[in-house]
């Protein structure tokens, strides 16, 4: 009877602790960074269009395209695929990327894709990309927007972070936003 009352106990505090002060605490500190809490949404013309930390499936030539994602892009669902490098599965996805980004983007060669943009990250909602994997896509944008690449280029360039720890990227929402931009100054 003492190690059922002990338990109970237990099982009481566990579920006070971190089924309710816990999720309390974390929903309070919320409240002082609104603005991180709601995801960063990136705004335009009074409506939310996006956040700058969660990807979105682009898929139109004339834009920039982001990292596949093993969930469709949805933060609810987002997991990696837990397929090791020499699962089939992985290299057959890994493949029918690669084919759709080359049919998209003639001229070139397989072994110019960034690995970024045939696989997905580990969360699946990764909004940013290499430099490098943006850089590639140039041609295909400026052909579907009939601008010229040195445009896009000078875009791309200036979406570039750099930070001080870590690989530069490219935020894919707002490189897009800017490119939409770029046309209707032009």
């Amino acid at each position: 009877m003492k190690f059922l009352r002990t338990n109970l106990v237990l099982v009481v505090l566990t579920l006070l602790l971190f089924g309710v002060i816990y999720p309390l605490f974390i929903w309070g500190i919320g409240l002082f960074f609104p603005y991180q809490a709601e995801g960063q949404p990136v705004i335009k013309n009074g409506q939310v269009i996006g956040y700058k930390n969660i990807g979105q499936n682009f898929t139109e030539a004339k834009y920039f395209w982001g990292r596949p994602s093993a969930c469709d892009y949805n933060p609810i669902n987002a997991v990696p695929t837990n397929l090791g490098p020499a699962n089939p599965a992985l290299l057959r996805s890994i493949q029918q990327r690669a084919d759709k980004f080359l049919k998209q983007n003639p001229g070139i060669k397989k072994s110019e894709i960034p690995s970024d943009l045939v696989t997905s990250s580990a969360s699946g909602i990764d909004p940013d990309i290499s430099p490098e994997a943006a850089l590639v896509q140039i041609p295909r944008i400026a052909k579907s927007r009939g601008i010229d690449q040195s445009s896009v280029k000078e875009l791309t360039q200036e979406f570039i972070v750099k930070p001080v720890l870590g690989p530069a990227h490219v935020n894919v929402l707002k490189l897009n936003l800017a490119l939409d931009n770029l046309i209707k100054k032009d």
